[in-house]
């Protein structure tokens, strides 16, 4: 399928670096299917899994990237495992993704297309949470994002390289498709088309024994399904928290630190003088005289700016530097405002926005401070600064010295840290066997702790920044069927729910039997001997079926649509709960109202499909291009290994 433009619009980089348009065109993708039918030819060694053009696919990368997989895979299912994920040829539509990705790049090079530098920096500036406070971007929010979002500033420019890439060259092949007004009123009318008959549901539950099997067939039984008791992956991990308070007195500023803060900084401990104005500005010079001479006659300053069609507006407690910002640089509004008295009008003054005339409200006079007056607040400010380029340099100290092979233990006691050690943990969060969770301050590296080795020694900032987290992997228990003796009673009771799903598909090929001999599906549901309700019967058009949008859609319903006037077939359910029998009695045609709004809806889904059938064209042919040859015995290699089977 082209899940790569699905996986990749829903990537880690999400929102910030994709077109709104591309999702519409993501979940028309959703069922289409391409897959490389590139034979494998001249793949020297072992480590590749796939060449495309004169790139190499490295068994490594298609491992991560089925561990990103099944990552995303749990988040709409938590207990799916790998075996699950690449069953029915998961990982080849993986690998085809992965392909898909070089290939795109690959061809938009070689036919002149481009994605330097500075359009991958471009992008990465648009990045929402690599911008900083001020709304530009910023380098240590952009080195948050990255640790948060588990990405390397490489891995990063390589998934924006490969949607500039996308937009150039696959992105304007789908754009805009059109279905003819013709084409679109007969697809509509499929809409109008209504389907009755009747399901029977056969429970599993009818059927299942109730007494427990012979050791032999149980363990005949575990042997043949031993997939269904498989255990997830499950990860002990040791770790401790750390924060200012491991810089113990290193934060504290010295004499000579608290002297030099305060010289450097005189003018913010020296007298200051601030002032509240109200203002107003006018064009010309004369204007403003005009106004502070009917001001001198007794008027108001607000009633004779009024009159003369202005507003006044206020300036609460500014410093002359103020003033001067705020009338654009001009020192000659500032010493103006600073030279009248209180309670009198300065004098008129021009600046690049015109002509200024104030009346000072309010003189505030601030008195000098000496070292000692200001030294509990100096200390203050030096004890953050010293608190955060601290914490920043010993995060970074112990970085390098896990890089160079130092412990979690020995840097835990160094630093007095408490170690702590979880119970084995999954990669959904829980606590394995229990319905326990993870403790919350694991919660933002759970998924990066699933991704590195046993033994491997991280470090991480905490949301907000002021705490650090150290963690390692401490044990690994891989994925694996659980033994018999440890399940059996579990075991016991899939192999009774199993059991009864044969049972109940015995007796829906009976009920079809009677069905095909004359009978009506009520009458060869009754000759059952287990109390089988009645079948239900239903009425739908594919109108209805449509608004659901895939979901909620039950399967006998969507089996009915796929069958024959007067047919009747089986259905098995899911899960082992059991069977249908579906009998479709008959299908009749509504008829389409001349404008009806489902004939623009079948325009639009038609649009949808017929684009990703453009893009599957294009990227066969881009395939094709550029040479596309596959390493089976590699890529059997990483099955297996994903798989913890011996070779």
């Amino acid at each position: 399928m082209l899940t790569f433009f699905r996986n990749f619009f829903k990537s880690k980089i999400g929102l910030a670096i994709t077109l709104a348009f591309l999702g519409l065109i993501a979940f028309a993708f959703a069922s289409m299917d391409v897959s490389s039918t590139g034979t494998f030819g001249g793949v020297a060694g072992g480590d590749s899994v796939a060449v495309v053009g004169d790139e190499k696919i490295g068994t490594a990368e298609l491992q991560q990237a089925a561990n990103d997989a099944l990552r995303e895979a749990r988040q709409e299912d938590p207990e799916i495992t790998m075996n699950e994920l690449l069953a029915n040829g998961g990982l080849e539509r993986i690998l085809d993704d992965l392909i898909d990705r070089y290939a795109i790049t690959a061809w938009g090079e070689e036919n002149g297309f481009r994605a330097g530098n500075n359009l991958v920096n471009y992008e990465i500036r648009n990045i929402p949470a690599a911008r900083g406070a001020t709304g530009e971007f910023d380098q240590n929010a952009y080195a948050q994002f990255l640790q948060s979002a588990q990405l390397t500033d490489a891995g990063l420019r390589q998934q924006l390289r490969t949607s500039l890439y996308f937009r150039q060259t696959i992105l304007p092949a789908i754009y805009g498709a059109k279905l003819p007004e013709s084409l679109a009123e007969n697809y509509a009318q499929t809409f109008k088309e209504r389907r009755s008959g009747a399901i029977a549901t056969i429970p599993a539950s009818l059927y299942a024994p109730s007494g427990d099997p012979s050791d032999e067939v149980l363990t005949a039984f575990y042997n043949d399904n031993s997939e269904r008791f498989v255990r997830p992956e499950r990860r002990t991990l040791r770790y401790a928290t750390f924060g200012s308070e491991a810089l113990g007195d290193r934060i504290q500023p010295s004499e000579e630190d608290i002297a030099a803060y305060f010289n450097a900084n005189a003018e913010e401990f020296a007298a200051r003088e601030s002032r509240s104005f109200t203002q107003l500005i006018v064009s010309t010079r004369q204007g403003a005289e005009a106004i502070a001479a009917r001001v001198n006659a007794g008027a108001t300053f607000a009633q004779a700016a009024a009159d003369a069609n202005f507003r006044t507006t206020s300036i609460e407690g500014a410093t002359r530097e103020t003033i001067r910002e705020q009338a654009s640089g001009s020192d000659a509004v500032a010493s103006a405002y600073f030279a009248a008295a209180q309670g009198s009008l300065t004098e008129p003054a021009r600046s690049p926005l015109g002509w200024h005339l104030a009346r000072v409200d309010r003189v505030t006079q601030t008195p000098a401070r000496t070292l000692e007056d200001a030294r509990e607040e100096i200390v203050a400010t030096l004890r953050e600064r010293n608190r955060q380029r601290g914490i920043a340099e010993l995060a970074v100290t112990i970085e390098d010295r896990l890089s160079d092979g130092a412990s979690l233990t020995a840097i835990a006691e160094e630093l007095d840290l408490e170690l702590q050690t979880t119970a084995p943990l999954t990669a959904t969060g829980q606590v394995y066997g229990t319905l326990q969770r993870a403790p919350d301050v694991l919660a933002p590296v759970l998924n990066f702790a699933f991704q590195i080795n046993e033994g491997d020694t991280e470090i991480g900032a905490l949301p907000g920044g002021e705490n650090f987290l150290l963690y390692e992997v401490a044990r690994i228990t891989p994925s694996a069927a659980a033994p018999l003796a440890e399940i059996r009673e579990e075991a016991i009771a899939a192999w009774r729910s199993t059991r009864g799903d044969e049972l109940a598909e015995a007796a829906a090929d009976r009920i079809l039997a009677r069905v095909q001999e004359g009978r009506t599906l009520a009458e060869a549901v009754a000759a059952e001997e287990a109390a089988i309700r009645a079948p239900e019967d239903v009425e739908y058009s594919r109108e209805q079926l449509a608004r659901l949008q895939g979901r909620n859609v039950p399967a006998p319903v969507a089996l009915m649509f796929g069958m024959a006037q007067g047919t009747t077939k089986k259905l098995e359910g899911t899960r082992d709960q059991g069977w249908y029998v579906v009998a479709l009695d008959s299908i009749t045609l509504d008829e389409l109202e001349e404008n009806d709004p489902i004939i623009d809806q079948a325009k639009a889904q038609v649009a949808q499909a017929w684009s990703g059938e453009y893009a599957e064209q294009m990227l066969r042919a881009m395939r094709a291009a550029i040479g596309v040859e596959r390493n089976q015995t590699a890529i059997d290699a990483v099955r297996r290994q994903l798989l913890g089977e011996t070779n």
